[in-house]
């Protein structure tokens, strides 16, 4: 049976299949449109590699759901489909519970985003994605560790001897200092290092493809080129050269996830609490929290992280009750 160009009869037979746990087979006119969107987004936008596979991860996922509903080509979806799609998301399989809401989230982000393309590129006469939005979720404050703890995390990832401990307080040091992505600085090249003692700056090439110049401090500049002088010459001698600046121990360019475990370790090493919930975004969050508080502009901090918005900078300006406090104190004239 076919009703205003969709068919519905299968949908009773693959009611099972309808959840986000199944490999449904994807038909083509589906599929197509998936990759066409892919090289749309690496080429027109410049999307990294690690983003454009996450993009392919949850689309497949929801692509499956469709192929589970009967569903065979953009055109056939309606806004049912995608709220169902929505909820089977939240949805137990299995005994698994379903995504959270910030997963949920960035799912639906990426539907959005294919439906408008395939409305674009005439595969679909509407958007049935436009009305549906992601569940609520409650508003998370980033998390960020205190002075004390980020110059007890970076004396401990220079501990021992050798090339490593260097190229890892190097790589923390500078983590820390520019508040970088740890993409940005694991794919930094040594053209990209400027160690003039009065001006130290590094160039990143950060999402989309957007350069940005960002300055570096005299702690991190001074265990860069520790790194490159003593160390790094005994790293590349074990590969075949490169410009990476990071190197890891066969000589190649280090890796995010060979980063992360320098930075695990040496919170550990650090007794840091909650060791193991400390990520590279937990460098970039307090660097960010740090520099506010000083009293830097938002707006500086903005550019300094590359992010498109002032709006996503905004969520590092609050302030705890003890810093009200303080500010009550001083600055209101009956506080005391």
């Amino acid at each position: 049976m076919v009703t205003s160009g969709r068919t519905v009869a299968p949908r009773a037979a693959a009611g099972a299949a309808a959840t986000a746990g199944t490999a449904a087979e994807v038909p083509a006119p589906l599929r197509d449109a998936l990759q066409t969107y892919l090289d749309h987004l690496g080429v027109e936008r410049g999307l990294s590699a690690n983003t454009l596979a996450a993009y392919r991860r949850d689309l497949t996922r929801y692509l499956r759901f469709l192929a589970g509903r009967g569903l065979g080509a953009p055109g056939e979806v309606r806004e049912d489909d995608v709220r169902a799609f929505v909820l089977d998301l939240r949805a137990e399989h299995d005994g698994a519970p379903g995504l959270a809401a910030s997963s949920t989230a960035r799912v639906v982000a990426a539907v959005h985003g294919w439906h408008r393309f395939c409305v674009l590129e005439d595969l679909s006469d509407d958007d049935p994605a436009r009305a549906v939005r992601p569940p609520a979720q409650p508003r998370r404050l980033p998390k960020a560790l205190s002075t004390d703890d980020v110059e007890r995390l970076l004396e401990a990832s220079g501990l021992g001897d050798g090339p490593v401990p260097l190229r890892d307080r190097a790589l923390l040091e500078l983590l820390y200092s520019t508040g970088a992505r740890i993409s940005e600085v694991v794919g930094l090249d040594v053209d990209d290092l400027h160690l003039d003692p009065d001006a130290a700056s590094v160039r990143v090439l950060g999402k989309g493809g957007k350069e940005r110049v960002v300055p570096v401090g005299s702690y991190a500049r001074e265990a860069v080129e520790a790194y490159l002088v003593r160390g790094r010459p005994a790293l590349a001698a074990a590969g075949r050269g490169g410009p990476a600046v990071f190197l890891n121990t066969r000589g190649a360019r280090l890796s995010r996830q060979s980063a992360w475990a320098v930075l695990r370790l040496a919170a550990q090493r650090a007794g840091i609490a909650r060791a193991d919930d400390v990520s590279p975004h937990t460098l970039r969050h307090s660097f960010a929290t740090h520099l506010l508080a000083g009293g830097a502009d938002v707006r500086v901090v903005q550019e300094l992280l590359g992010h498109a918005s002032v709006t996503t900078t905004q969520i590092y300006t609050h302030v705890s009750v003890d810093a009200l406090r303080e500010v009550y104190a001083a600055a209101h004239p009956r506080a005391l």
